[in-house]
């Protein structure tokens, strides 16, 4: 015996000298033993999350469109509450070229104010009307996905989105598996009815009276002291601010909602009964498309709301106070009877008897 083996069998006594296995066979081992023992029973009541991720995308491009059905997302059933993503809040606004003041009344628009806003700064955003006179062909499109505020990005993750559910549709298929087509083909039918309705919704109402080619300056003030200037023709900006974004919804609508809310509920006690291999999909489904969806947002710098594009133009250096940025701007407008309205400013001592003052919101 020479040396290295009795240094061997003596450091075995104390040390034991097992190998382990390759990552490849604890993983073959893993799949045979303990994968089968894993239950996935309530992988339906993922979809049941309240998450705002499908919301927050109606209120991006201000509608929905058919190929959001193939978006199964946790919280699907709640796009109809996207009107409430701007937590209650309607800012107040000025017209810095006629003086009056109100408030910013579309959710969906101060929703996206708040994202671009930044505390201390001046946020400008733009905006701007397309092409009203684009091809027949460009309005079917818009109606198969909104192109007009998407990005490269954005179209790219949603794509991805999209082919996979068409991939676990198909894989469920060749497994055989009719109760996840099933559960598959339920949610894709709530998703649909809460399109239909998000459209049926969101179509153009009263937006007071037009002005053609007349030019809008307005200056919104936010919560967290976010200050955002909108500038375009008046017709635009009181197509993205005031009326309604969503009417209320009719009988039927309502009622589609809560069919199309308890067929979601009915895929979560259903989806019990797909194989494993199927639910293991529906959760990996799940999961990945409300991630790429949420990237798909994110990379949305724009908002489409009623035929208008809003696109920040430029943020503005930190103010020390906010009465340098009511300077600033009654200097470019040439009035601040606007400013006094807001509370920016006091009035001057020749107007301290007017019955004039700040509005209340």
């Amino acid at each position: 015996m020479d040396l290295s083996q009795f240094l061997s069998e003596v450091l075995s006594m104390f040390i034991p000298l097992k190998r382990e296995p390759p990552l490849s066979t604890a993983v073959s081992r893993w799949l045979a033993e303990d994968y089968p023992k894993v239950s996935l029973d309530a992988a339906g009541l993922v979809a049941l999350a309240d998450l705002t991720t499908v919301a927050r995308r109606t209120a991006l491009t201000g509608t929905s469109c058919l190929f959001d059905a193939l978006l199964l997302c946790p919280g699907l059933h709640k796009q109809q509450s996207a009107p409430e993503l701007n937590g209650g809040e309607y800012p107040a606004c000025a017209a810095m070229t006629t003086g009056y003041c109100f408030r910013v009344e579309n959710p969906a628009t101060v929703l996206y104010l708040q994202k671009v806003g930044r505390t201390g700064r001046l946020t400008t955003v733009e905006v701007s009307s397309p092409d009203m006179h684009q091809r027949p062909w460009r309005n079917w499109l818009d109606v198969l996905y909104d192109h007009g505020s998407a990005t490269l990005a954005s179209t790219f993750v949603y794509s991805i989105a999209i082919a996979m559910t068409l991939s676990v549709i198909l894989l469920t298929i060749c497994l055989g598996d009719w109760w996840a087509l099933l559960v598959l083909g339920m949610l894709i039918l709530a998703r649909l009815m809460n399109v239909l309705v998000i459209r049926r919704r969101a179509a153009l109402g009263w937006k007071g009276a037009s002005e053609p080619g007349v030019k809008g300056d307005l200056l919104v003030l936010l919560s967290q002291d976010r200050w955002v200037r909108m500038r375009g023709l008046v017709d635009d900006l009181k197509a993205v601010t005031s009326g309604q974004w969503l009417r209320e919804p009719t009988m039927l609508e309502n009622a589609l909602v809560a069919f199309a809310t308890l067929l979601v509920y009915l895929d979560a006690a259903l989806a019990g009964n797909a194989k494993q291999e199927s639910k293991l999909l529906l959760v990996a489904l799940l999961f990945c498309s409300v991630g790429l969806l949420g990237i798909a947002n994110e990379n949305t710098k724009t908002l489409k709301m009623a035929g208008r594009l809003i696109r920040v133009k430029n943020i503005s250096q930190p103010y020390g106070r906010r009465l340098e940025l009511a300077i600033q701007l009654i200097k470019e407008s040439g009035r601040d009877d606007w400013a006094v309205s807001l509370g920016m400013i006091v009035p001057p001592s020749d107007d301290k008897t007017s019955t004039r003052g700040p509005v209340t919101m």
